[in-house]
């Protein structure tokens, strides 16, 4: 196993503690205009002044929640559901939510504390380094951001702690005692086979599309009908259909992702295309027409509502790894993986060449050839530039937190899960679902034996 790569549970633990402040989200999302506090709903009688003014709005085992505390919180959610594309809640009823998580979180930290739980300075370090990753700076710009924004490097690591803790907390309590036996997983099996829910059944299109203007003349649609029939011919007869979308399709987005629309609802996608591939299964190919044109469709995964997938989309790549150290610093690494690359692309020297004489990883004697993997096999920075690319493409310099990578996309294909793979992918999401009601009566039983006192806004 490389040694970039890591568990799928420490990767999340590492990315919940990435999303914990203001500051951090606005790192890579715009600016939106502060949001009005737990007081809007005391705005209009007390005037705009109660607005900016600050004061306990609740007390949690001694210890204050406090106005400005909700407000900050209140924008940080308002940046994120602006970068989900998702709708700003109303303002009194978004003042509520982020008190009683953070009334929650209170509760959490306090049990934590008195249990003994303490994260020392190394895991704040690592943490500090998984935002500034995400962020995609290293931790001298993450602090140069975090000043600009006005805060402070001690309230951000001490945000960082919190988030670790509680983490750690929520794992000790819930983890081991959360199992899943092999006749939950045959139950549920069964309950899906005889009560599939079909409004929630989700699938995975890939689309080409060989566009038709709307003034367009017989003779443009029929040669545009007869180009999306040699791309249906050539996608039957084994091409790439990815390959096939990048060279063909004019849908937006094509070029990166290979066509594919993303496993989602199937009344999420459009009616025509869920009526044409009703019969089809996994691999199977179609022609229709729209008001846009004609599209090749390709069912890339279809599965059941509550069923997880069964198939998964595996990459086959190769990478070069320069190490930093006192004597290699980023910059230059960067700027030497950005020569590499420059020459391979002009043909002036081979990759796994380069990798076997440079790349600073057990991947070197092999040229750099990490095999195939799966989704959550490497750290999300390498993972996230990988899936970007196309078969055949190279990418820039990339930085993970074992050095500075060049990537090369060799191969990408969907690989049926076995039985074994399956009832695992199963386990899992029961799992996840028992800790989720694990998780609830945990902290509504935490927060019934908590100091909780609410406070009226000053008149």
């Amino acid at each position: 196993m490389m040694i970039y790569r890591a568990s799928r549970r420490t990767l999340v633990n590492l990315v919940a503690c990435a999303a914990i402040s203001a500051s951090a989200q606005g790192l890579r999302v715009p600016a939106v205009p502060a949001v009005p506090g737990v007081a809007a709903t005391a705005a209009a009688t007390a005037g705009a002044s109660q607005l900016s003014a600050d004061y306990i709005v609740a007390i949690v085992n001694s210890e204050p929640i406090t106005n400005q505390q909700v407000r900050v919180e209140m924008q940080r959610l308002a940046r994120q559901l602006a970068q989900a594309q998702q709708p700003v809640p109303d303002a009194r009823e978004m003042a509520a939510q982020v008190l009683d998580r953070l009334i929650n979180d209170r509760v959490q930290l306090h049990f934590a504390r008195e249990s003994g739980i303490k994260i020392d300075e190394a895991a704040i370090d690592d943490a500090e380094q998984a935002v500034a990753r995400q962020n995609r700076v290293d931790v001298t710009e993450l602090h140069r951001r975090l000043a600009a924004d006005g805060i402070e490097l001690s309230l951000f690591r001490s945000q960082l702690r919190d988030q670790l803790m509680l983490v750690r907390v929520r794992d000790r309590e819930l983890g081991q005692k959360v199992r899943v036996s092999e006749l939950d997983i045959d139950r549920y099996l069964r309950d899906q086979q005889k009560n599939p829910d079909d409004s929630q059944a989700e699938m995975n299109i890939a689309n080409i599309l060989v566009a038709v203007p709307d003034d367009a003349s017989a003779a443009q649609i029929a040669a545009a009908q007869s180009k999306a029939q040699q791309v249906l011919d050539k996608a039957r007869s084994g091409d790439d259909f990815a390959r096939l979308a990048r060279e063909n399709s004019e849908a937006a987005g094509a070029a990166v992702n290979g066509g594919e629309m993303g496993l989602r609802r199937a009344d999420r996608y459009p009616a025509l295309f869920v009526d044409a591939t009703r019969g089809l299964s996994a691999g199977g190919l179609t022609l229709v027409r729209s008001g846009a044109g004609f599209h090749v469709l390709k069912v890339i995964e279809k599965q059941a509502g509550g069923m997880p997938a069964t198939n998964i989309v595996q990459t086959h790549a190769s990478h070069i790894l320069l190490r930093l150290s006192a004597q290699l610093s980023e910059a230059a690494a960067r700027e030497k993986l950005a020569d590499f690359r420059k020459r391979i692309l002009a043909g002036q020297a081979d990759f796994a060449t380069l990798a076997k004489e440079n790349s600073q990883d057990g991947s070197a004697a092999q040229g750099g050839d990490l095999g195939w993997a799966s989704a959550g096999q490497f750290v999300p920075e390498f993972e996230e530039a990988m899936s970007r690319l196309a078969p055949g493409e190279i990418s820039e310099p990339l930085v993970s937190r074992f050095g500075v990578h060049l990537i090369k996309v060799l191969e990408r294909r969907t690989v049926p899960l076995t039985q074994r793979e399956q009832r695992e992918a199963v386990r899992a999401m029961l799992r996840e679902k028992k800790l989720d009601e694990a998780y609830a009566t945990w902290l509504q039983d935490l927060r019934a034996r908590a100091y909780v006192e609410m406070r009226e806004p000053p008149s």
